[in-house]
């Protein structure tokens, strides 16, 4: 079957980088023989647009060219549609595209789209809501709000608005009911920050899951504890290295600073209103989430 290939690119351009980058594009498209088009990226995230299209022109693949956010609401709104969905990573963080093994180099993510293998990978919901990758909630979420705010986007400017949270950072209480083959466990922490991730990635190869899966049906939890300001930067360090170790969901022991599960599903109480963030946009919080993985929400072209 011959393939046509829709590329989203965020339109906030006149940047040399958007130019040169729909130049390439246009350019190793024609050579591989593949129809195409070029569309902006809608900020209001509504991709309904795109099913029409799918239908009407023979789409076979969608290209994201920007972050989680972007692939997050493409995939929401083509949720059981059988099309590919390729990513040239263009984001702030990036966690899907480098979970999954995408180059950041645009070329070779190109190559990468042209090699056309597709495989499922999971997603999940929150309260309904979509998610490629990672929701956070507290100091992570407090950190996406921030970020969204400021004029000038980049690493560095994360950097600083994270360092700057880090610093003063609060513990909130928040309530976990984990369903079990054998009854729901139910835990009370106070925690800097609760991660749900269905992959490994936080962003910028920065891992805070280091068993998740795209494809094992799973959520991975990671709970970082109340507790000193550098046992917290500590704890956080060695989770990324692998040292905490998964526990049992249905008998979490909360002895640890990192508390670290995997779940199909769970349900979060936060009765202080803790900052939410999904796929690295802020979005609105809420006193309780329910959250659950998608099983192979989304064919995902990868290496």
């Amino acid at each position: 079957m011959s393939r046509k290939i829709i590329y989203l690119i965020n339109p906030i351009s006149g940047t040399r980088g958007k130019r040169s980058l729909q130049e390439m594009i246009r350019q190793k498209t024609r050579e591989q023989g593949i129809g195409f088009s070029i569309l902006p990226t809608n900020a209001e995230g509504d991709y309904t647009f795109l099913t029409g299209l799918i239908r009407e022109e023979g789409v076979t693949d969608i290209v994201i060219c920007g972050g989680d956010g972007t692939v997050s609401s493409v995939a929401a709104a083509l949720n059981g549609f059988p099309i590919r969905l390729g990513i040239i990573p263009m984001g702030s963080g990036n966690g899907l595209a480098f979970a999954a093994g995408i180059p950041k180099d645009p070329a070779k993510a190109l190559g990468v789209i042209f090699a056309g293998k597709a495989a499922y990978i999971d997603g999940l919901l929150i309260n309904g809501q979509f998610s490629c990758m990672l929701c956070g909630i507290g100091l992570d979420g407090k950190v996406a709000h921030e970020f969204a705010a400021q004029p000038k986007r980049g690493l560095q400017t994360y950097i600083r608005v994270t360092l700057k949270n880090f610093f003063s950072a609060r513990p909130y209480p928040f309530r976990l009911c984990i369903p079990g083959t054998d009854g729901q466990a139910d835990l009370q922490v106070n925690a800097f920050f609760i991660s749900i991730a269905n992959g490994n990635q936080f962003g910028n190869h920065f891992t805070i899951a280091p068993k998740a899966s795209l494809h094992d049906g799973l959520l991975d939890i990671v709970i970082a504890r109340r507790t000193t300001r550098f046992l917290f930067l500590f704890s956080v360090i060695k989770q990324v290295f692998g040292g905490y170790r998964v526990q049992a969901a249905t008998s979490v022991e909360s002895v640890e600073k990192i508390i670290y599960f995997q779940t199909p599903s769970l349900a979060i109480g936060n009765p202080d209103g803790a900052p939410l963030h999904i796929d690295g946009d802020p979005k609105a919080t809420a006193k309780e989430f329910h959250i659950s993985v998608v099983p192979n929400a989304m064919k995902l072209i990868q290496p």
